[in-house]
């Protein structure tokens, strides 16, 4: 009896430490950790810098190879006005390298802030990065997405489909996190969270 719940007491042990932490994004009244990265056009951005000028929508894509990560950053760009009527900047982050996020920027017409995760940094201090499994790899480059080329040094590594509103006190006053790649949240729902 004694070896049983030695073995039993092992392998969950041993699944718990190989398992890889699912990602749970960062929550609502949390504090949002201040990142830097460099957009589209070479600039350095802070957040904390652009939280000065008013609240910022935080949104994670995975790449320009996604129709619905294009489909949804060409809405934001198309609701800019709203937005910065409301005295917000949008701000999107991605793992995939500058000349794919120079890709995303011409499908979309992206103005906003498009940053490369350099090192899945900001991903990482978000909670929102997650190491793809190998039969999706595999589906992947079935239809010539090769992530570790559109990513880089970043490799296999995905965001979860997550936006944040964080307010001037870098409070995250609005928290979306899909798993489902295909969902996002409106742009009507975004600019109603805003003061």
């Amino acid at each position: 009896m004694k070896q049983i719940a030695l073995l039993l007491s092992f392998f969950l042990v041993t699944s718990c430490v190989f398992a890889q932490a699912t990602p749970e994004g960062m929550f609502l009244n949390s504090k949002a950790k201040d990142f830097k990265g460099t957009d589209q056009n070479g600039n350095s951005v802070r957040l904390k810098d652009l939280l000065k000028k008013g609240p910022v929508v935080l949104v994670f894509y995975r790449g320009n190879w996604s129709i619905h990560c294009t489909r949804y950053l060409k809405q934001l760009q198309d609701s800019l006005d709203a937005f910065t009527a409301k005295k917000t900047t949008v701000v999107a982050v991605s793992p995939e390298l500058p000349e794919n996020i120079t890709k995303t920027v011409e499908k979309t017409g992206a103005t906003f802030p498009v940053l490369y995760d350099e090192e899945l940094k900001i991903s990482k201090a978000y909670d929102v990065n997650y190491e793809v499994p190998q039969n999706t790899i595999t589906q992947f480059k079935r239809t010539n997405i090769n992530l570790d080329e559109i990513n880089g040094k970043n490799g296999f590594n995905l965001p979860v489909t997550a936006t944040y509103i964080i307010d001037k006190e870098s409070t995250v006053i609005y928290r979306f996190f899909q798993n489902d790649y295909k969902k996002r949240p409106t742009i009507t729902e975004l600019v109603s969270k805003l003061k």
